[in-house]
């Protein structure tokens, strides 16, 4: 998975992130909508509205209070915990 900061400021964050689709950017998307301070979680891989991107573009937005990455960060531990409880749970079922 390769990341590219495509704009940052205190409350806004423009980051694409190569080689994923609609699964795992649609679940990110829900972990941080759930963050506090975050207003707003949405993405973009729509390469005919984007002047030709195909790789998906993550547009997060703040309170300001929040700084956007460290919003970022938490919703992805959230993503990887509940993967791991997933995980132990299917094992566990099998």
């Amino acid at each position: 998975m390769e990341l590219r900061v495509i704009q940052k400021t205190d409350a806004e964050l423009r980051i694409e992130i190569a080689g994923e689709d609609h699964t795992f950017m649609n679940v990110l998307k829900g972990s941080l909508l759930a963050e506090d301070g975050v207003e707003a979680a949405t993405y973009d891989m729509n390469p005919e509205q984007s002047g030709g991107q195909t790789e998906p573009v993550l547009s997060i937005t703040t309170d300001g209070d929040v700084d956007p990455l460290e919003a970022l960060e938490s919703a992805a531990g959230t993503v990887s915990e509940r993967s791991s409880e997933f995980i132990a749970a299917f094992d566990a079922a099998v």
